[in-house]
């Protein structure tokens, strides 16, 4: 049978477009089976010139090595990401780094099917091992009972020896000896108060007290005192009724102001200033001042109205323990008024400079 030239052209054509479009087929397919085999990055000319027309749907992204594949050069735009499923790829081996997410269009994938919107699951917030519950014996050994009986608690009477000075002193006109203590007992807000000073010269006492208070705190730092004293020196004994404040002034200086009364309306008082500088935690430099009145003359106990006497001192104790504590010293006294004139015309001086030394010790 002939054929006609229209059927012979017509064949020809087709087996002339065959023969031109096998060889693209074979390199496109090529291309894909080196990203699968061979770790080498393939170059940009030997990818399908139009990658809309592969199915990546059909390929097994797994055994691909996306980290050597340059996305950059890939246009995304032609391939059809909604028929991925990409919920099958091993996202796990992908080197994401090197992928440039801005020109893929994220708007046509499926990012439901991927598990991005999963939510975690919780952490669990009940213990693996349930807890036991507490028993009575458990209880006991947590809490065993108070034996108040055999608990030892703080005395609630209290008691202090403070001997301030004792010390003897080499004046201008004469030696001697000379004291000052204090003491109390009680708790911490009424207490009972012993106070006592006096002097002694040329082997015989020139003056001594005795005072015996009570005491109650009204503040943090002051007491107020009442009771009585006993003067044994100079002339004859007499009694006085005493009442004053003693602690502690603003910066720590040591007060103490006492009035007496006594009999015949005589009025006295005494005010005792005290200021410890600590020049090292031994070593403490202590100033003191203390000054006497009287309101009326008593020329046979040598005391004129109004300022009697003032002392000043410094002394330097070194505190080998805090209670114990030698110390040297200067203090300096000075007779004011008609009581200055009663001891010239006695033969004594109005003013004398001497040099201490002794002890400050506490029980």
């Amino acid at each position: 049978m002939s054929r006609s030239p229209l059927t012979a052209t017509s064949a020809l054509s087709t087996a002339l477009l065959l023969a031109l479009s096998a060889p693209a087929w074979a390199q496109s397919h090529a291309g894909h089976a080196s990203h699968a085999t061979t770790p080498t990055p393939t170059p940009t000319d030997a990818l399908p010139a139009d990658d809309g027309n592969v199915d990546h749907s059909q390929m097994d992204h797994s055994k691909m090595d996306h980290g050597s594949v340059d996305h950059a050069q890939m246009d995304h735009s032609k391939m059809d990401h909604g028929s991925a499923d990409h919920s099958q790829m091993d996202h796990s081996t992908m080197d994401h780094g090197t992928t440039d997410h801005g020109k893929m269009n994220h708007s046509k994938m499926d990012h439901a099917a991927m598990g991005h919107g999963v939510p975690k699951a919780p952490a669990p917030t009940a213990p693996l091992e349930p807890i036991p519950a507490v028993t009575a014996t458990d209880r006991l050994a947590a809490f065993p009972p108070i034996d108040h009986g055999a608990m030892e608690h703080a005395p609630e009477i209290h008691s202090m020896l403070l001997v301030n000075r004792l010390e003897h002193w080499d004046g201008q006109h004469g030696t001697g000896q000379a004291w000052e203590a204090s003491g109390w007992v009680g708790g911490n807000i009424n207490r009972l108060w012993l106070r006592s000073e006096g002097e002694r010269s040329d082997g015989r006492t020139e003056s001594a007290d005795l005072e015996v208070m009570y005491g109650r705190s009204v503040s943090p730092w002051w007491d107020v005192l009442v009771g009585v004293k006993q003067d044994f020196r100079p002339a004859d004994s007499r009694t006085w009724a005493a009442f004053g404040i003693q602690g502690l002034a603003p910066y720590k200086f040591e007060t103490s102001a006492t009035a007496y009364v006594g009999e015949g309306g005589q009025f006295a008082a005494t005010v005792e200033v005290e200021y410890e500088l600590l020049l090292t935690n031994r070593l403490i430099l202590q100033p003191l001042v203390e000054a006497s009145f009287s309101a009326k003359d008593e020329p046979e106990h040598g005391n004129g109205s109004g300022l009697n006497k003032v002392e000043a001192g410094l002394r330097l104790r070194y505190e080998f323990s805090r209670r114990f504590a030698p110390y040297i010293g200067i203090s300096h006294e000075r007779l004011f008024g008609d009581t200055a004139d009663y001891h010239e015309a006695a033969g004594e001086r109005a003013r004398d400079t001497r040099w201490v030394a002794g002890v400050r010790v506490w029980f």
